[in-house]
């Protein structure tokens, strides 16, 4: 039996980064939402008790190093399943770009392992699990549009935002979440206004969450490489109504609400830059 689950990335309408929590982890406030550039998750039962990691992408790792992998180990291991499965990932989100690949790829495996185990898990406990794969995994296990405070773990459904093209920009570089943070200074970052931005999706105003959004890694990156820079700087000049960097990077997005704007912003964009998309938010939750 093989089933196939889709993995949505995300983006960041809102990161703001509170303080250094006494775990080492940092205290956030994230309002994220999910766009439809998705990952494509099959998972197969086989008879020998074991994970299989396969993906003909070569910057995804086949090891325990791997987010899905250890979605799978988790189950296996709190409820006790002897049955093995082999998780093939077809990569369309782009690797380490801020836009939660990974731990989406993980959310979707615990999803689809759910089913295919017969574990009879909800969402919510699927959540509970995916906190302690990573930061973004319980989120990407609901989807949609929500807050997310402490380590991300704690989410707050919000609604969708008005729809509208996301055009994303990669940049040919990596960028170290871990570096990210290290050069945070949160005395002299802009942080960004969350409430605002909840009052701007819960009355569906897209000018408001244009207005509204912002990421306190942003400063952080965009001087450390200044690749995004240029390309944020692009993104706004061919007439993005707004534009963000997403995570802790280096991927950018542009919110643009017009067709007839969007194909010359994209086409500016792939003048210098390989890892282009032009997608529509998802924006609502996955339901049990």
């Amino acid at each position: 039996m093989t089933i196939f689950i889709k993995a949505p990335a995300k983006i960041n309408l809102t990161l703001d980064v509170l303080n250094k929590r006494n775990d080492g982890y940092h205290e956030v406030e994230m309002i994220m939402t999910t766009i439809d550039l998705s990952d494509r998750i099959g998972l197969s039962e086989i008879n020998e008790n074991e994970i299989r990691i396969i993906s003909q992408n070569r910057f995804v790792p086949d090891d325990q190093r791997n987010l899905a992998y250890q979605a799978a180990k988790v189950l296996k291991e709190k409820f006790n399943v002897k049955q093995g499965v082999s998780i093939t990932i077809d990569k369309a989100i782009p690797v380490a770009a801020g836009l939660a690949g990974g731990s989406s790829d993980a959310a979707a495996t615990l999803r689809g392992l759910n089913k295919l185990w017969n574990l009879g898990l909800s969402l919510d406990q699927l959540a509970e699990i995916g906190a302690e794969i990573g930061s973004d995994v319980s989120f990407c296990v609901y989807g949609g549009t929500a807050m997310a405070k402490g380590r991300g773990e704690k989410i707050t459904y919000l609604p969708a935002p008005p729809n509208c093209w996301v055009i994303l920009a990669k940049p040919s570089i990596g960028v170290s979440t871990a570096d990210v943070y290290r050069n945070l200074d949160l005395s002299k970052v802009y942080h960004p206004d969350s409430n605002a931005m909840i009052a701007a999706l819960q009355n569906g105003s897209y000018s408001s969450v244009c207005s509204c959004i912002g990421n306190v890694l942003e400063s952080v990156t965009l001087s450390m490489h200044p690749e995004v820079q240029h390309i944020k700087e692009q993104m706004e000049r061919f007439g993005a109504d707004a534009v963000l960097m997403s995570g802790s990077g280096p991927t950018v997005f542009g919110l643009v609400q017009y067709d007839s704007r969007l194909q010359r912003i994209y086409n500016g964009l792939r003048g210098f830059c390989d890892q282009v998309y032009a997608v529509r938010m998802l924006g609502e939750r996955v339901s049990d």
